[in-house]
């Protein structure tokens, strides 16, 4: 009975449970907990608020939560198989979507759970991605001291597990982009009142992804593609869309609190400036272009316009977006970018790099990204412009795939099959495309799911653009409004500044000895409980922001602060603080003792400052007046500045002189807080400025230095080659005996070379002495000595890494070496040790010297380059060592018949001076043998000049050759565009075994006649390979017939009068060139043309 009795109550339970539940879910209808219905969703029309959000809810779940993994919250690339991978990238905007409908649901009082849903799947994946991340913070740790392929985040983890899934050199990892792209959204989300981050050892790793963004415009990576180059050959280039993102989460993420409302001090993200404003210049001279490689590239949109707006220049905006729609947009969408092979019929998939050559395969077959028309839709909401959303709404739609259930589905991309792919490219446009998946084989494009459901949201007005940007990244700058001002924030771009201006004297003697010239100053002593620091100091704070033991991960790396840092007021432990600049400090290299180039620093900060300045609040400038300063002849120079400053415009810039203590009211106050002592941690030590205790009424010592050095003491009163053969012994005795500067240098490093540095001479070693002959040639400004001794010493400049990429990121490649001798290329940002090495290896074989003046030069064009870019038009190729040849040049041509001056016995400034006026356009009256020999120096090139080479190599199958370098016509047309940047670098490469300057602008000009006459003859090309030098020797000849002399007869191979001689005009050097170009085209055989007016039949 009790057996019969069991079954029964088990039925019994069984029913009362179901009926429970059925009870249960009638309560809780369309909630959360609802399984989902394969119900036909047709799209509403006009339907109530809830009806159009419960529409988008089940496209969501069905197209995108569906796949999110149930442990890491990550998404993955491919919605079907089991070895699942997620892209931290396409995540992120799987997290956007599901965060973007969460904020529609805000609007609906009832939204039955789905708001608390839709929130939670956006910050299980967010903080899926940090947990991926965190695990990698051994690599955070390197990468942000050496940014290099090996050290980098991975961007591609298992979406089960968070594991690792490739190494980096199965895969290009390095994507500045997507780790910007996570601290932009999280900063959105927090933003609009989303909790992502729970604690201190996540906020510190946060600070440290910020440290390696930071460096994003130095950084070249493999971008969004994750291919790097063009060419997918595996080498990384930079990328404006990946500085881009970076120079956005920057702006959105400083002095942000990553506890949102409920956080204090100590979770406050901290930016330095001066990084930020590196990557804004280095995108703003990168675009239009996306790389080197590319000449744009549909990866620019998210980064200019949703979600990143990271460029505030509406003009460049325009110039870039118009490329990339004239460019890359088609009828299934847009081109990733010209020549993409990816997924297209011809590429061979079981390849990761291509062959040099094989993109050439792919022109006109690329695939086409329907995603593209869904971010221009965005763009429409966001810009106001509704004609553009109904414009690519109606491209977009017969686009839509459907699943079973009519879901929308956005094909990844659209191609050209096989069979059509020769008929594609004969007519381009012509043959119908598939899309590569529909949604009912299970396939789903994530990304492009996601971004359609935030794009149908903005468009039906579901959310609006504030909702989704809740910083207000898409409101000009000039509308936006300040946030917190406890942590220094940007406001708007302000044109008309007045730089605030302190002036400290390093003594009392000194501030009583200015006060007689009316120039009023402060004491560090006067100024306290203010305390002055150097940026070093600031550095020294900074190692303390962003550590994490448990993590292994240090403060900020030692990096300078720069101008715009040091111009804010810090609050550190209690203290106030306020900062002089970097160019201030002592510093070991001897251009800090030209006092010109000290006020020509100021000058330069103070308009660096005034352009770049984007904080409320006034900058405050320390100048700090040194009693060194003041020596001899550099008073008056410092005193005329000084007057300027008072009467209130220094070099253009208005500035304000008053005391610290009255103008700390209108500065930036940064509050230092990360820097929390605990009672039983012993507080870090800093050194402030200190006042020199010298007696207040003593006399200030003005004629301590000599005027100006002769040149007959810059010059050695021995000669090296008597000497480099003699006794180590006969060496000490002179040197003993001599009394002459640059005769003790001159010895000293001759027993440096052969005894070594620790070899002990009269006056310690020889290290010692050539240290001590360094400082006394630098007080008697005898610079010859002085750079000599620097060399044999290995100075190396502050600030020449930093200077060496401001050349770069301009499109430019630097390379280092002495003129004819071999040189370094430089085309990637190198550290400061790699750039010491290469200077001493390549630059010091004919004149130690010359090591020396190079870093000068580098600096002064880093410097020229950022504020004059227009300066270094037509030149793509920075040769150091042919620009000191051409100063040398300019110095020969003003001594006319006299003796020239010495390049390397002028002063630092001086030298500065010389390198401006060269690089000025060159002025009327010079002979043309001067103006060449300056322009083939410079390496500069006529507009279009590089295009008009690919225009030749077209009709050139046999290619270019010229001093031994061969441009061939395959693979190059085949591997490259016209309008790239690294076509250009290759006619510099077939150009750099030239070496006479002048001869190298007659080639220019050569190939810039072998351009019109092709142009104007479309029936002609060269039959054989074309040797340019024997063009040139061709039009030589033709030139001496015309002017020859009986006397001229023994010096047949000088082509001086040649250089010298007008380009244009019956006689000029182009009709010469002419001539021998047409004889070259006419002894090979024409191509006939179909319209040519001489056929009979």
């Amino acid at each position: 009975m009790a057996a019969a009795a069991a079954p029964a109550a088990a039925h019994m339970a069984d029913v009362s449970w179901k009926m429970l539940e059925l009870r249960a879910r009638s309560k809780r209808s369309g909630s959360i907990y609802e399984p989902l219905k394969s119900i036909n969703l047709p799209k509403p029309e006009g339907g109530s608020l809830w009806d159009k959000l419960d529409h988008y809810y089940r496209i969501v779940k069905s197209t995108l939560l569906l796949h999110q993994s149930p442990t890491t919250g990550l998404f993955p690339t491919k919605t079907y198989g089991d070895n699942r991978k997620a892209k931290v990238h396409d995540s992120l905007y799987c997290a956007a979507c599901a965060w973007a409908l969460a904020l529609a649901y805000r609007r609906i009082d009832d939204d039955k759970g789905r708001t608390h849903e839709l929130e939670h799947s956006a910050i299980k994946c967010m903080r899926g991605i940090l947990y991926c991340y965190m695990r990698q913070a051994d690599k955070v740790q390197q990468f942000k001291q050496d940014p290099k392929p090996s050290a980098c985040l991975h961007s591609v983890f298992s979406a089960h597990t968070g594991d690792e899934v490739f190494s980096h050199k199965e895969y290009g990892h390095l994507q500045i982009n997507a780790v910007s792209l996570f601290l932009l959204y999280l900063v959105e989300m927090i933003s609009s009142g989303l909790q992502i981050i729970y604690n201190t050892d996540e906020v510190s790793f946060i600070q440290n992804l910020v440290f390696c963004v930071e460096r994003a415009y130095r950084v070249p990576d493999f971008g969004v593609w994750e291919r790097g180059s063009k060419y997918n050959n595996g080498s990384p280039e930079l990328h404006s869309s990946s500085v881009g993102l970076a120079k956005a989460a920057l702006e959105a993420i400083n002095g942000f609190n990553l506890f949102g409302n409920q956080g204090c001090s100590w979770s406050v993200i901290f930016v330095d400036f001066d990084a930020h404003n590196r990557n804004r210049q280095t995108l703003c001279s990168l675009l239009p272009r996306e790389s080197r490689s590319h000449n744009t590239d549909a990866a620019l949109l998210p980064c200019l316009s949703y979600p990143a707006f990271a460029l505030d220049d509406e003009v460049l905006f325009s110039q870039t977006l118009d490329k990339i729609i004239r460019k890359l947009k088609g009828k299934y969408g847009f081109k990733r970018f010209l020549r993409d092979g990816y997924r297209t019929a011809l590429e061979d998939k079981t390849r990761r790099y291509y062959k040099p050559a094989e993109i050439k395969l792919f022109d006109g077959i690329e695939c086409e990204f329907p995603l593209f028309f869904i971010f221009m839709i965005i763009d429409g909401v966001f810009r106001g412009n509704p004609a553009q959303v109904k414009e690519y709404q109606d491209l977009l739609e017969p686009l839509l795939q459907h699943t079973s259930e009519g879901c929308p589905v956005v094909p990844k991309y659209y191609y050209v099959p096989a069979d059509f792919v020769e008929l594609e490219k004969k007519n381009p446009g012509s043959q119908k495309r598939f899309p590569s998946n529909n949604g009912r084989d299970g396939k789903f494009f994530l990304w492009g799911q996601a971004v359609y459901i935030i794009a149908k949201l903005l468009a039906d007005k579901l959310v609006n653009p504030k909702d989704m940007d809740p910083i207000g990244r898409y409101i000009p700058p000039q509308d936006q409004r300040n946030v917190s001002m406890r942590f220094s924030n940007q406001g708007p771009l302000e044109n008309d500044l007045v730089v605030h201006v302190a002036l400290i004297a390093e003594s009392q003697r000194l501030q009583v000895f200015l006060n007689t010239y009316g120039i009023q100053t402060q004491t560090p002593q006067q100024v306290e409980p203010i305390q002055i620091w150097a940026q070093k100091e600031l550095v020294k704070a900074y190692f303390h922001l962003g550590v994490n033991d448990k993590l292994g991960l240090s403060g900020r790396p030692d990096r300078p602060i720069g101008c715009l840092g040091t111009s804010k007021i810090y609050r550190i432990l209690g203290k106030t603080v306020v900062c002089y600049s970097i160019i201030f400090d002592l510093s070991d290299f001897y251009m800090s003792q030209d006092v010109m180039m000290l006020i020509d620093d100021i000058k330069n900060a103070l308009q660096f400052i005034k352009q770049y300045w984007k904080m409320h609040g006034r900058p405050l400038f320390v100048v700090l007046i040194r009693e060194d300063n003041i020596r001899g002849s550099r008073f008056n120079p410092i005193l005329d500045m000084l007057a300027a400053f008072r009467k209130g415009i220094v070099g253009g810039v208005k500035v304000h002189v008053d005391r610290v203590q009255t103008l700390i009211s209108g500065a930036v106050v940064e509050q230092l807080d990360f820097l929390r002592i605990t009672e039983t941690e012993e507080a870090p030590v800093f050194k402030s400025l200190e006042e020199l205790d010298l007696p207040k009424h003593s006399k200030v010592k003005r004629q301590s230095s000599t005027p100006n050095a002769s040149e007959l003491e810059q010059e050695p009163d021995v000669n090296i080659n008597d000497w480099k053969n003699k006794s180590t012994y006969e060496i000490l005795q002179k040197l003993n005996d001599c009394n002459c500067l640059a005769s003790q240098a001159l010895l000293s490093g001759i027993l440096l070379k052969r005894e070594g540095p620790n070899f002990i001479t009269k006056e310690g070693t020889v290290a010692e002495h050539i240290e001590r002959i360094y400082r006394r040639a630098g007080s008697k400004k005898l610079w010859s000595v002085v750079r000599f001794a620097a060399s044999l010493l290995g100075k190396l400049v502050d600030s020449l890494a930093p200077s060496i990429t401001n050349v770069l990121v301009q499109g430019k490649q630097v390379t280092l070496g002495a003129f004819g001798q071999e040189e370094e290329v430089i085309s990637n940002p190198l550290s400061p040790g790699v750039i010491k090495n290469i200077i001493y290896e390549k630059c010091h074989l004919q004149d130690e010297r010359e090591a020396v003046v190079q870093q000068e030069l580098v600096i002064h064009i880093g410097w020229i380059i950022s504020n004059s870019p227009e300066l270094f038009r037509g030149m793509l190729k920075i040769r150091v060592g042919w620009i000191i040849h051409a100063m040398k040049y300019e110095l020969k041509i003003r001594a006319g018949d006299m003796p020239a001056k010495d390049l390397y016995q002028m002063s630092p400034s001086e030298v500065k001076q010389l390198l401006l006026d060269i690089l000025q356009p060159q002025q009327q009256g010079r002979s043309w043998l001067n103006r060449r020999q300056i322009d083939g120096s410079l390496n500069r090139t006529p507009a279009g000049f590089y295009d008009r080479v690919w225009q030749i190599l077209e009709r050139t199958p046999n290619g270019l050759i010229v001093a031994g370098k061969f441009l061939p016509q395959q693979p190059t047309l085949s591997d490259m565009t016209m309008y790239e940047m690294n076509f250009s670098l290759l006619v510099e490469d077939m150009l750099q075994n030239i070496d006479q300057p002048e001869y190298r602008q007659i080639i220019v000009e050569l190939l810039m006649v072998i351009s019109v006459i092709l142009e104007r003859n479309p029936e002609l090309e060269f039959q054989d390979k074309v040797d340019l030098d024997k063009v040139v020797q061709e039009a030589f000849h033709g030139f001496q017939k015309d002017h020859s002399s009986p006397r001229g007869a023994e010096k047949q191979d000088d082509m001086t009068a040649f250089y010298n001689t007008h380009p244009m005009g019956k006689k000029g050097t182009c009709s010469y060139l002419s001539k021998a170009v047409i004889t070259l085209l006419l002894e090979g055989e024409m191509k006939p043309s179909n319209d040519d007016p001489c056929t009979i039949s």
